[in-house]
This record gives C-alpha cells, structure tokens and sequence, in this order.
C-alpha cells in the first residue's frame, strides 16, 4: 500500500490532527482537505466543498481522484456522504447513514444499548408534544439530572446539573426548539453518573474492532470542571485509570455487543466508534456514542501512534483490519485555545500571534480548529480556535510542554483551562497537584 491520495472531510482540529497524520505517512502522497483550514494549508491542498451534501462530495472526490475519502464530523456521516461514496465506487472510512444513527439520534442510540444489554444511565426519551411527562420523569431522579438533545448540536446539548430547576429548564427550551431547533424537540433525561469519565476509540471495519490508546477530555469551559459544557477544552493520554482490564471489559460489555446488534440490523459498521463512558463503582457505563474521532481526543491519541493511521484507516475501510496497532510510550496532553465569549458568544476576527513559535517546540503540534486568514493573518473565526498538543516521556513532561507552547500563543480575550491533565500527572508520580 503506497501512493495513497487521501481526502480529508472537515476543517476542525480534529480534521488537522489527521491530515498531520497522513501527512507523514509512508503510504500517503498527497493529502487534500475539504475544507480545510489555514493550518492544513501546510500540508495540501484545502478545496471548498459543502461536506454534508453528498453529491458534491462524491463529484469532489472523483474531481481529486482520491483513493480514501477520511470523513471526519458528524453531520456528513449523518447525512449518508459515505453511502454515497461507495456507490460511486470510493473507499471512504467512515459509518454509513444508517450506523451513524447512533450519533445522529441519542433516542436510538439508547434504544441500541438496551438491546444489547450494555450498561448505561437510566434514561427516559420525550418528544415536544410530552414535555409534562419529560418534567415529570426528572421528579425520579436525584441529585444530578443530564438533559440531552436527541438530534446533533455540535457538541453543546448537553445539561448536567445539581438543579431540578435549571433541568426543567433546559428541558423546556429544547422542546420549544428555542435552544437547538429542531436538534433538541426530542430530549434525553439520564440520571447523573459518578466516576471519572473515559474515551475509547475504536478502529472497526465491519467484523473486527481494535482499541486506540484511550483519553480523557475536559468539557467544561473552567478549571475544576466549571461552568458550561463545550465541544472540549482539552485531552490526555494515556489516562492512568484506563488499565488493560479496563478496556478489555469496556470492549466486551460495550462496544462488541454494539456493532453485534447493529449486525443483526443489518447495519455494518466500518470508521471509528467512539466510546464515551463513566468508570462507575459498578463498572463502566456508555454515555454516549459518537461516530467519529472525538474533538479533542483526537489531537491526544492521534500524536501517540507509532503505527500508520493511514493504514488503519484504508484497511478499515476495505473491511480488512489487519495492521496492528503500535503506541508510542510518550504521553500526550492536548490544551484547547478559546475566544472570549465561548461558548454562548464567541469573539471572531483578532489576529492571533505565536504560532509559529509554539510549533517549533520539540514534541509540540498546534492544531487549527476555529481559524481563518485575513490577508496574511490568521485570525479567529470559532470559538474553539486552537488545539496545543504536546507529547512528553510522562504526563507531567507533557503537560508542561503544552502549557509552554499554549503561552507563546496570543490574541485579545484568549482563555484555556489551567488544570488539563493536571490530577492525572499528579497521580502518576505521588506528588501533589501544581498549576502551571
């Protein structure tokens, strides 16, 4: 396998975090992205395209004549771009319409999971015309509450909170549609989970389903995980709790009862499947599937690989996994850069500085996700606008790294969360928690 020409589907930091990747990938001659960003300018070729309309992604592909079509968001696979490429004849890594259902549809998801008897939150679905009965399922919850849109919201529709209150309402303006539109006029209620959360991704290619080094994100906007949800202000790996044993039973209790029941559908899995669950005192529980690589696990897992992702990639899609998959020994910690204002208000247009310096630290990788060029300045354009992951021997090399990188990097109202990885670090040498 050689020569590849790779297509990328995106312009996020997860997207650039492949295409870098790729990009130096023994099989790869060229990687194209569409649309890509300014920091994957670096490595090929960035077309506009519309990712989510399915015909101008298969005329796209044909135009490029690519070998791989790598989808990375959600909406796409949501929308059936893969169905379509591989009528067209076009290898793509991805799930088909019907897989990503899983995503696209929290309601089904669940409905998957009690099929396959995998453990999760107790949980109760509603639609807008059954808001008295939504309200009425959080009085037989305690405690925590976890409001859910059903339908995609960029990460964002989600609710965790303390308050019965504020639960009822998040639940009223997602059924009303004034939160999300027509994302949130069906609504998910899970009781609250204790534990640290965990993120597996998972390479499947139909039949066989191989682990990736597992991660942990960061989802909330402020250090000690306060305020609002975001997509994700940051990620580490590897994550000290996630032993063997850990996600030997995660596969076995989760992930292959999944793609077993979605067989029995007649549904065929082929992509990554990212598993993100609570390790609970009763063991791991699902809280939720995606279809994709995580953002901003991605930029954490994807720099520790020793194997080509490349190679998964193809082999995965050609529904023959065959490569194994190799693990760097180094760590890696991922610091998301914000705007001000995220994430219900995101200041776009400042210039941002120190890049390029940050870029020429050793082990560092800035990955664009929110930026764009104005003249010759790369300027914000999204409320997640960076991504800094630096690799390091251990979590505490790592992580100072990151940070040292994240500092060189400036523009007005940038703000990161201080504590990335910071309690993992410390528990890997018995020290107590520093602040960087």
């Amino acid at each position: 396998m050689a020569g590849l020409r790779v297509l990328v589907l995106g312009g996020g930091g997860r997207e650039h975090a492949l295409a870098w990747s790729f990009a130096r990938s023994s099989a790869v001659d060229e990687v194209i992205a569409a649309p890509g960003n300014p920091g994957m300018r670096a490595l090929g070729r960035c077309v506009p395209v519309d990712a989510t309309d399915p015909k101008a992604v298969t005329t796209l592909a044909a135009d490029v004549e690519a070998d791989l079509v790598v989808v990375g968001p959600e909406a796409p696979l949501v929308a059936g771009v893969v169905d379509a490429l591989e009528v067209d004849g076009r290898l793509a890594f991805g799930p088909g319409a019907a897989a990503a259902e899983l995503e696209g549809s929290k309601a089904w998801m669940k409905g998957v999971l009690a099929d396959a008897g995998v453990p999760t939150a107790r949980h109760g679905a509603f639609t807008d015309d059954r808001a008295d009965e939504a309200l009425a399922f959080l009085d037989t919850l305690d405690d925590l509450y976890v409001v859910k849109t059903d339908g995609l919201a960029a990460g964002k529709g989600v609710v965790v909170t303390e308050s019965r209150d504020d639960a009822a309402d998040a639940v009223r303006s997602y059924l009303s549609g004034e939160a999300f539109g027509d994302a949130g006029r069906t609504v998910v209620i899970e009781e609250g989970l204790s534990g640290p959360e965990l993120s597996v991704l998972v390479l499947c290619d139909g039949d066989n389903a191989v682990p990736l080094p597992p991660a942990q994100d960061f989802k909330r906007i402020g250090d000690g995980d306060t305020g609002p949800n975001t997509g994700g202000m940051g990620a580490y790996s590897p994550v000290p709790e996630a032993t063997t044993a850990v996600v030997d039973t995660v596969m076995d209790s989760a992930v292959h009862p999944t793609l077993d029941v979605l067989r029995g559908r007649g549904i065929t899995y082929r992509g990554v499947l990212y598993a993100g669950l609570m390790l609970t005192p009763q063991g791991p529980k699902v809280l939720e599937y995606n279809v994709r690589f995580g953002d901003p696990e991605c930029q954490a897992v994807v720099p520790r690989l020793a194997s080509d992702l490349a190679v998964h990639c193809m082999e995965a899609a050609e529904g023959r996994l065959v490569t194994p998959v190799a693990v760097r020994e180094d760590a890696c910690v991922t610091v998301v850069l914000a705007a001000e204002g995220y994430p219900v208000s995101p200041r776009t247009g400042d210039a941002i500085e120190g890049i390029g310096n940050a870029d020429l630290l050793d082990g560092v990788a800035v990955f664009h996700a929110g930026t764009s060029m104005s003249g010759d300045e790369v300027t914000t354009s999204g409320g997640r606008v960076l991504a800094v992951s630096a690799l390091g021997p251990d979590l505490v090399a790592a992580r100072t790294r990151a940070y040292e990188a994240a500092d060189l990097i400036h523009w007005p109202g940038v703000r990161y969360r201080r504590d990335i990885a910071e309690s993992a670090a410390a528990r890997t040498v018995g020290t107590p928690d520093a602040t960087p």
